[in-house]
């Protein structure tokens, strides 16, 4: 091997272990430079905050400009299916609300001005739904969790707790029944 043949084996080894160096770094970062290295890699800022992603891209990135992207024919494979694919994958735009469109109230609420009753621990709780929200002992709610929790100290999906609605989604009873 001649000297030349054996100063681009040097060189080469020697970007290959730069390269590993540079990935195992990544390890150790946290995430606010991970996004600075992103922003160098890529150009343009991060905008995840996920460390195991950020490290990924970051890594496949350094990668690719040490050993080169794609091949040229894996390249035009990639461009020949995708513009076959269809964008129906894509998450739909959300429809926009009239001015004149009322947001839909919860099919398992009881009518406005209804008052439930629910017995915990001997005591009896007494709610009242409102047009918007609910009202227990004087104050006002945006949902029954929140009621359920300050009756029980603990965590409770306010339908379960009113008995508004069963473990298996059927509505659990009429009020009035």
């Amino acid at each position: 091997m001649s000297t030349g043949e054996k100063s681009a084996v040097r060189k080469e080894r020697k970007a290959v272990a730069d390269m590993a160096a540079q990935v195992s770094a990544l390890s150790d970062m946290t995430v606010a430079e991970l996004r600075e290295k992103y922003e160098e890699a890529f150009g343009e800022p991060a905008r995840s905050r996920n460390k195991d992603y950020l490290r990924k891209k970051v890594a496949w990135r350094i990668q690719e400009l040490a050993e080169g992207g794609l091949s040229d024919r894996a390249q035009a494979r990639i461009d020949s299916l995708a513009a076959k694919a269809s964008i129906d994958w894509r998450k739909p735009e959300p429809e926009e609300k009239s001015v004149d469109q009322e947001p839909q109230r919860d099919a398992r609420l009881p009518v406005a001005g209804t008052v439930i009753t629910r017995t915990y621990k001997g005591v009896e709780h007494h709610v009242t739904v409102l047009e918007e929200g609910f009202e227990y002992q004087g104050a006002r709610y945006t949902g029954l969790s929140r009621i359920a929790r300050e009756i029980t100290g603990t965590n409770w999906n306010g339908f379960l707790f009113f008995k508004l609605q069963r473990r298996s989604r059927e509505p659990a009873r009429e009020i009035g029944e």
